[in-house]
This record gives C-alpha cells, sequence and structure tokens, in this order.
C-alpha cells in the first residue's frame, strides 16, 4: 500500500482549519496544525508571543512537531493522511521574517516529502484576525507568496484550490488524490 501523506498549507486565514475539520466529518485521517499548540504552550509558561520574542525556538519546536507528524502519519493504518502545515512552512516563514535558520531545517524538507501539496490563496473575505493569528491581510498574502516560492523550489508542483463553499473546497481536494478517485460524492 502506497502511503499518501498530503498537505494542505496557505497564509492565515485562507481556511484550512475548516477544511481539515470537514475532511475529519467524513471520515479522513488528519492531522492539525501545531503552531498554535505551540503558542499556547509558550503563553502558559508566561511568553506572549513566542514567534515574534524567539522566532527560532519557535521554528525548531514547529520542527520537531512536524517530523513527529510525518513519521505517525507513516504510521497510520489510512491509506491517505492529511496534514495542517508542512515542514517547508517553517522555512517559508522564517524567510518571511528574514531570519536565518541552520541547515537541518533544510535536510528536514528535503528528506521528509510529501505526495500533494494543496495551496488555499489568500481570501479577504474570509480572514479573519483572532489570538495566535497576528499577521494582517497584506501580511497573509505576503506569507502566501513565500509559501509558493519555499515549497517549489523542494519541487512540488502546487495545486491551487479555488475559493468556494468548504464542501466544493473538500470535493475538489478529493477529485485531485489520484488513488481517490472512487470517493463517493454524496458524503
Amino acid at each position: 500500500m502506497r502511503k499518501e501523506i498530503i498537505v494542505i498549507i496557505g497564509g492565515p486565514g485562507t481556511g484550512k482549519t475548516t477544511i481539515i475539520d470537514g475532511l475529519i466529518a467524513r471520515g479522513y485521517c488528519c492531522y492539525p496544525e501545531i503552531s498554535r499548540e505551540v503558542t499556547l504552550e509558550a503563553k502558559k509558561q508566561g511568553i506572549e508571543q513566542l514567534f515574534l520574542e524567539n522566532p527560532l525556538l519557535f521554528s525548531e519546536l514547529l520542527l520537531e512537531g512536524r517530523k513527529k507528524q510525518y513519521q505517525n502519519a507513516l504510521q497510520e493504518p489510512h491509506e491517505v493522511v492529511f496534514l495542517d502545515r508542512g515542514i517547508p512552512d517553517i522555512l517559508a516563514y522564517m524567510h518571511y521574517i528574514g531570519d536565518s535558520y541552520p541547515s537541518f531545517f533544510d535536510a528536514a524538507c528535503r528528506e521528509l516529502k510529501y505526495s500533494k501539496i494543496f495551496i488555499l490563496p489568500p481570501w479577504e473575505e474570509i480572514y479573519v484576525s483572532d489570538d495566535a493569528r497576528y499577521e494582517n491581510y497584506e501580511q497573509a498574502k505576503l506569507i502566501y507568496n513565500h509559501l509558493t516560492e519555499t515549497y517549489q523550489n523542494y519541487g512540488y508542483e502546487l495545486i491551487e484550490v479555488p475559493k468556494d463553499s468548504v464542501d466544493n473546497r473538500i470535493l475538489f481536494i478529493l477529485d485531485k488524490i489520484s488513488n481517490l478517485s472512487q470517493v463517493r460524492l454524496d458524503l
């Protein structure tokens, strides 16, 4: 059985979590975004915004978490596993803030490869800020550009998910997954 590890990426506020939640509701194995978890853990320790205060430490924690997600996904009994963001996202954000990073970040991107990458474009009509999302919409567009460039630099062909209803976006993703061509559309 060939394991499909599929990543859904996009700038902040593009609907990634909503799509992941919709895939979970349809019975798919999905791993959530872990940056909120890292941010909330840091807040418990009195660090208001770890990404801003210590971006390298934040990124190292994300890298460890995303590597663990990748390894766990390989062990899943499911043929397809969806991830909310992948390892190259970390580098894209480091590029966005203009920070450098050790070579082991690049090595992880080269070693742990994903099957398909779906990218959600900036969508101002659905963009919302919250406690864990400090970027404004203009910054979200810049992050999208960094994500696109970073993933393409690692040889990924990005599949852009159209702006549409959640159900239609999910159906678009499922339709593009080769070994899921028999997906029941009535789910």
